[in-house]
């Protein structure tokens, strides 16, 4: 390319923005009642992981990308993390996924000691390759009673996972088909994907379970924050179990009746969450503006 068209490129950039030197992938703003609601939380002296923010916070996630159960937690990575466990990865098995992601992705496969297997993304969306993906599990695959196995390895594959990447969405019908195909359950990764659909069924709403990212850098952000998102019911349960310690509802025990994780969102961060979700419509407005005028 040359030097001329990168300076136009740059020129264009920077005149979106006040910024000189540095231009975000996304900045974030604050233009609705976070101050608020903020105010409001230090005030019901709420403000760790119980109150009414987190409530409000996940009923406008499931309606939002249609599901029936959402659960708030601290960041995009648990999300993934206990996601696969809720998918049922265990040690020792084995996840596809996408070559082209952010670490985050593999270290949520590592943290449930399975082992990530990468594939090829596809040119025009980024995502994982239902080519790719069909082509690996028609040379390794093998189709078992309790699941897909991979020959080479003699691993179970326990979950797909493909990750939709800066809000382009993977092919997700070819991809659901193949995994029905080979019964293999879909944990997406719409960490970086709130608000995109593909054929007009919401990122995170297709798998079994999605996960989503709230970090600063999102379209929406509460400093820090993730969740996810399941059409089951039961199962969008045992992941707010689990992330709440495992411990059994009761006024004064503490019974914990498996493992679990203290991965609760705070409700300071739900509150920011809440305000910044209202906003979603005219910041989706905002990015579509700024696509348009890329193109």
């Amino acid at each position: 390319m040359q030097q001329s068209v990168i300076e136009d490129i740059i020129y264009f950039i920077r005149s979106k923005f006040e910024q000189i030197d540095f231009v975000p992938l996304h900045a974030p703003s604050f233009q609705g009642k976070e101050k608020k609601y903020l105010l409001d939380t230090i005030d019901s002296t709420f403000v760790s992981s119980v109150g009414e923010y987190v409530d409000r916070f996940e009923d406008m996630m499931a309606e939002l990308t249609q599901s029936k159960k959402a659960v708030a937690v601290v960041n995009g990575t648990s999300a993934l993390q206990v996601a696969l466990r809720l998918a049922g990865v265990k040690t020792g098995e084995e996840v596809l996924t996408q070559a082209l992601t952010f670490v985050a992705t593999a270290n949520a496969i590592a943290y449930n000691h399975a082992h990530p297997v990468f594939l090829d993304v596809d040119l025009d969306t980024m995502g994982l390759s239902p080519d790719a993906l069909s082509s690996f599990l028609e040379s390794c695959g093998e189709k078992r009673e309790d699941g897909a196995y991979n020959k080479t390895s003699g691993r179970r594959i326990a979950a797909c996972l493909p990750m939709h990447t800066f809000g382009f969405m993977a092919h997700m019908e070819p991809i659901l088909s193949i995994c029905e195909e080979w019964n293999i359950p879909i944990v997406e990764d719409a960490a970086e994907a709130l608000g995109s659909a593909y054929r007009e069924r919401p990122a995170g709403s297709m798998g079994l379970l999605g996960t989503f990212s709230f970090n600063g850098n999102k379209i929406i952000t509460c400093g820090g924050g993730g969740a996810m998102v399941t059409q089951n019911e039961n199962l969008g349960k045992w992941g707010k179990h689990l992330t709440t310690t495992a411990k059994r509802p009761h006024a004064w025990e503490y019974v914990h009746d498996e493992l679990g994780y203290n991965f609760r969102m705070p409700n300071l961060n739900a509150a920011l969450a809440c305000a910044q979700l209202e906003q979603m419509t005219e910041k989706k407005r905002q990015k579509q503006e700024l696509f348009e005028a890329y193109e």
